[in-house]
């Protein structure tokens, strides 16, 4: 096989900013909210609503949420495209609706109702990517890399969440507050992902994609020209045979398998049914654990005693940056080296820990002048918080969500939790304004704090450990009762012995399948 050409890097740097939408989104989008432009602009000005502040709530919390429910529809959306059209024209597809979403966002000019729309619309794009996207790296990348190529998908969108507050700090710092500055803003992440949307018209789709179709010549083509050698060089046809053999076995688990079928194995077969509550469970756990304060963190800067919107954003940068580097940490070394388990137990922790010192401090509120190291702590607990997220449930469950389920309900299973996951996103997004003001902000705190400390407890108990487990195995671990998970293990049989005797294949070995974890 020839060197890796510069074609393969470019094509998995124009799919891995797929990630862009999403990341800008919770990073730039949501800081963009809290200029002195928008704020004016829509309405958003406190004094003009005095008594009202509910209503205030529900106003920010609509246009932050509404993407993310465009969102939730998109990614179901292209779980039926992406089979029918293909991975790459999907891929053109959602960027330009998104674009679409954006440049009406942009140019809303204070039209409520039209941002609404428009949040909704572009969000349809964006969710569409996020499932897009990690399965076009699935599938373009070599077996060796495979984890590493996907997890870059993840890297993109955590350094334009972290990207979009320091543009938010420069646009408040330099530029006149009027419409142009936040127009800058949102319109920005419009420039990479443009590039690499031109870029895709001169790729070919996946080679699984295109044998899928019957379409073998292009398929052999597209991998020749991916792994930069020639159609007949005997490692490219290898790996096309495995390609071929994969889809063989696949058509064969899923023949004479309905939709309908597939809803009753899940409902009715003891050990389906535990696998797919338990990821659902880890979904829930994970929504509604705090994780997605991302979206009003300058706030919560604000709230832990940080003065000023400029200094707010500066602190939010600084926590995208830690999430970035802890995720990246979780991602290429500890979920292999100490487990899911230790990672998902670990961060649940510290989630807790940070939430009950919040709500602490919220309740009592003592500002930086009348108690600055509190306020210093407090501070410290929200950066806590962003390790104890990224090194667990950041991740974990979308891992638990594809290597548990057998081939014949993992789509079925899989698309239901990233379906739940969207969902509760949106409602997690939407229901946080208003949560701070009925709540008093402390109360939130509280709420999330419980829900750690139940996570910690269900999925302490429930969730078994799958480092090193292949997946034609996952079933022995959930033979028992769902309390007994922690204490379950594999047979005497070892994982090498398996694959010498060809009863596990070694490309489906958890520890060498991190694909699916994104």
């Amino acid at each position: 096989m020839g060197k890796t050409p510069a074609y393969y890097y470019i094509a998995l740097a124009c799919i891995a900013c797929a990630g862009i939408p999403k990341g800008y989104d919770e990073g730039g989008f949501s800081a963009s909210t809290k200029l002195p432009s928008f704020v004016q602009d829509f309405n958003l000005v406190k004094a003009n609503w005095e008594g009202r502040a509910s209503e205030l709530a529900d106003r920010k919390a609509n246009i932050s949420s509404f993407g993310v429910l465009g969102a939730a529809f998109g990614s179901l959306i292209a779980i039926f495209l992406n089979d029918r059209i293909g991975r790459l024209r999907t891929y053109q597809l959602a960027i330009c609706v998104w674009g679409a979403g954006i440049l009406m966002q942009i140019f809303s000019s204070g039209i409520y109702g039209f941002m609404l729309f428009a949040r909704i619309f572009g969000g349809l794009g964006a969710g569409s990517l996020t499932v897009t996207a990690p399965l076009f790296l699935a599938e373009i990348a070599t077996a060796k890399r495979r984890g590493l190529m996907v997890s870059l998908y993840m890297v993109v969108l955590l350094t334009f969440l972290t990207l979009g507050f320091f543009i938010n700090y420069g646009a408040e710092k330099h530029m006149a507050s009027n419409r142009t500055q936040y127009r800058l803003v949102q319109g920005i992440p419009l420039i990479p992902t443009g590039i690499a949307f031109i870029c895709s018209w001169w790729m070919s789709d996946t080679p699984r994609w295109l044998a899928s179709q019957d379409r073998y010549d292009e398929a052999l083509a597209s991998l020749a020209r991916l792994r930069g050698s020639d159609m007949n060089d005997n490692t490219v046809r290898e790996e096309f045979e495995q390609i071929e053999a994969q889809r063989r076995q696949k058509l064969a688990d899923l023949s004479g398998t309905s939709l309908w079928n597939v809803l009753k194995e899940i409902v009715t077969v003891p050990t389906y049914r535990s696998r797919f509550l338990l990821v659902m469970t880890m979904q829930t756990i994970a929504q509604w654990s705090g994780g997605n304060g991302i979206t009003y963190i300058p706030e919560i800067f604000q709230y832990a005693g940080i003065d000023g919107e400029s200094s707010s954003l500066i602190s939010s940068g600084a926590y995208g940056i830690v999430k970035l580097v802890f995720t990246m940490v979780f991602a290429w070394g500890l979920i292999d080296i100490i487990g899911r388990r230790r990672c998902f137990l670990a961060g649940l922790f510290l989630q807790l820990a940070a939430h009950i010192y919040m709500a602490v401090y919220m309740s009592y509120q003592p500002g930086v002048a009348s108690n600055k190291s509190a306020s210093d702590a407090a501070i410290a607990s929200v950066f806590i918080y962003a390790v104890g997220w990224s090194i667990g449930l950041c991740t974990v469950q979308y891992l638990y969500g594809t290597e548990v389920f057998p081939t014949r309900i993992r789509s079925v299973s899989y698309a239901s939790s990233m379906a739940l996951h969207w969902f509760f996103q949106f409602a997690v997004v939407r229901v946080t304004p208003n949560m701070f003001v009925s709540l008093d902000v402390w109360g939130a705190y509280i709420f999330w704090a419980l829900i750690c400390g139940c996570g910690i407890v269900i999925l302490g108990l429930w969730a078994p450990e799958t480092k090193g487990v292949p997946m034609e195995r996952m079933g022995e671990l959930f033979s028992g009762h769902w309390w007994m998970g922690w204490r379950a293990k594999l047979g005497s049989e070892s994982l090498e012995e398996l694959v010498r005797e060809g009863k596990v294949s070694e490309e489906n070995v958890t520890t060498d399948t991190r694909v699916e974890r994104v």
